[in-house]
């Protein structure tokens, strides 16, 4: 009986994960086409609340279709609260489940995963900082660029 729930459910939810991650592409697609200062200033107005409600709502539902059922105890920090947030130690793919809980903060990245067919577009629509492995200078500037962020008054969303 487990073997055969297996074959019928192991299909159905990679058909339903592939279905939520490309609506999360769309929903990222829409938010972030024809940006304006991509990258340099945040998101603001319908299309933050977008990423917040659709890619929230999305990662929590993928989550669910795989099995999770998370609940949270206590109370979210806001971002007038706690600017940034650390996350740890942040190893697996569960990171993901943090950003929905949290709604959808900005996270510290490395470059090349903005490259990422579908994956990128959906990180990129988090603003996020981006390290890159390469420039002896990204650590100093990840630190600058996280600072920035986080004195903004609440321009930016929450960094993680």
């Amino acid at each position: 009986q487990t073997v055969l729930q297996g074959i019928i459910l192991l299909p159905l939810r990679v058909v339903c994960i592939t279905f939520i991650l490309l609506l999360a592409w769309l929903a990222a697609s829409i938010a972030t086409f024809c940006q304006p200062g991509r990258g340099f200033l945040p998101l603001k107005g319908w299309r933050r609340r977008m990423i917040q409600t659709a890619l929230s709502g999305l990662t929590r539902t993928a989550y669910f279709v795989m099995g999770f059922q998370v609940k949270v105890k206590g109370k979210v920090a806001s971002l007038p609260e706690a600017p940034i947030f650390v996350a740890a130690p942040h190893s697996s793919f569960f990171d993901a489940i943090i950003c929905a809980l949290t709604g959808m903060p900005s996270i510290v990245s490395r470059a090349e995963n903005l490259s990422t067919p579908i994956f990128g577009t959906i990180l990129s629509s988090l603003q996020p900082v981006a390290v890159s492995r390469q420039d002896p200078d990204s650590r100093k500037n990840t630190v600058a660029e996280i600072t920035r962020r986080a004195s903004s008054g609440g321009q930016w969303p929450q960094v993680m």
